[in-house]
């Protein structure tokens, strides 16, 4: 369940990178958990003739960081190296023969598998030092296919022709298979979790739900297996893929966070910074947990116009003549931020999809400093009145 701190940690980690006709970018911010517990991956080419191939991974860890941070470093090697995987590339005249679509679903499973069964004789596993575990929510992108691979409640969502087409499914213990599988295997759901503790159904790690004798790995109370999904690409109308954990779509829904990051892909080509206005956005509207974000876009992704530009100025003018009404009427030593955006209409034109006025929070808070007075010195102090001679 985690602990939380006084105040969120907002520093943010960033990565970008083109190739393949793709961009992405990704951001991760701690927020207000005590300790950053997610971990991703985003690797452009694959090795084993797979160059046109690339792969992303969001992992959001439990109960501490390890699993997740070491899902991170070697999920992808577990997936491309083993049998079921590579078994069909090889070199036959020059040209490179490309895994079968039933050679990724089964080497996307059996790599999932094997790294969870490699962790469990780790020693700090072993002993039962560490009860961490992650979920993990991937992609690999082909030339003709995206494939996702899923396990826990971290999401994956497909944006084409402007709409949010596609998304994996949580796995919560709630679920009517999930909780099936949790009962045969001796377990129960109470307060929709795990024997009332663990909040998602299927992770890596988590060993400690992983130990009744004569079932499989995917027969546990908490099971590896991935869920896995293939869609094929569209050239013309893909336009990008989100990959988050549940600190994102605790807040958002699907179509929200598509809605909003088409938006911003009109008045930015930097995905990182989309991003973080994501992540900020979140934080703001209430999110508690730790934030990770991948979006990989294609080439039929948005594009940045002049008309989103104006239209998104014009908003920003309206938003600061809102904010001088109602410094107008109050007296200043009441106005803070959060003031402010109670005061603020959500109905104001414009307002970016998704991600309404909390998407503006900080475009708020830059012009309500800009139009407050500077304290002097003695105002600081508390030996002075504030005038009001600054509106």
């Amino acid at each position: 369940m985690g602990a939380f701190l006084d105040k969120p940690k907002t520093e943010k980690h960033n990565e970008g990178g083109v190739g393949n006709g793709l961009r992405f970018g990704l951001s991760s911010m701690q927020g207000w958990r005590v300790e950053m517990e997610d971990a991703h991956t985003a690797v452009i080419g694959l090795p084993n003739g797979l160059k046109d191939w690339s792969f992303f991974a969001v992992f959001d860890g439990h109960a501490g960081a390890r699993v997740s941070a070491h899902c991170a470093e070697q999920l992808l090697d577990h997936i491309i190296t083993n049998e079921d995987f590579r078994g069909k590339i090889e070199m036959k005249e020059g040209t490179e023969i490309q895994p079968s679509f039933e050679d990724v679903i089964k080497g996307v499973k059996t790599g999932f598998l094997k790294l969870d069964e490699k962790m469990r004789s780790m020693p700090e596993m072993a002993s039962g030092e560490d009860k961490s575990g992650s979920t993990a929510v991937c992609t690999i992108v082909s030339p003709s296919h995206v494939f996702f691979g899923n396990c826990g409640d971290s999401r994956a969502v497909l944006s084409r022709a402007g709409k949010c087409v596609f998304s994996t499914q949580d796995h919560k213990p709630v679920n009517p298979t999930e909780k099936e599988r949790i009962q045969k295997a001796g377990g129960s759901v109470m307060i929709q979790r795990v024997n009332g503790s663990l909040a998602v159904s299927r992770a890596l790690g988590d060993f400690e739900y992983k130990n009744v004798q004569g079932m499989g790995p995917c027969e546990q109370l908490v099971s590896p297996e991935p869920e896995i999904f293939i869609e094929d690409r569209n050239q013309q109308e893909d336009e990008f893929i989100v990959l988050a954990c549940d600190g994102i779509w605790d807040v958002m829904s699907n179509d929200e966070l598509c809605d909003f990051v088409r938006s911003r892909m009109r008045l930015t080509n930097s995905l990182e910074l989309i991003c973080n206005q994501v992540v900020d956005t979140c934080l703001y509207k209430g999110s508690r947990d730790n934030m990770s974000i991948v979006i990989v876009a294609f080439t039929g992704s948005p594009k940045v116009s002049d008309e989103a530009m104006k239209k998104e100025q014009e908003l920003d003018e309206r938003i600061e003549a809102k904010i001088k009404e109602i410094l107008a009427d109050v007296d200043v030593r009441d106005v803070d931020l959060p003031y402010v955006m109670h005061t603020i209409s959500e109905d104001i034109d414009g307002l970016p999809p998704g991600g309404g006025l909390s998407s503006k929070k900080n475009t708020v808070e830059s012009i309500l400093n800009r139009l407050r007075p500077k304290k002097t010195a003695e105002e600081e102090d508390g030996t002075a009145t504030v005038e009001d001679d600054w509106r």
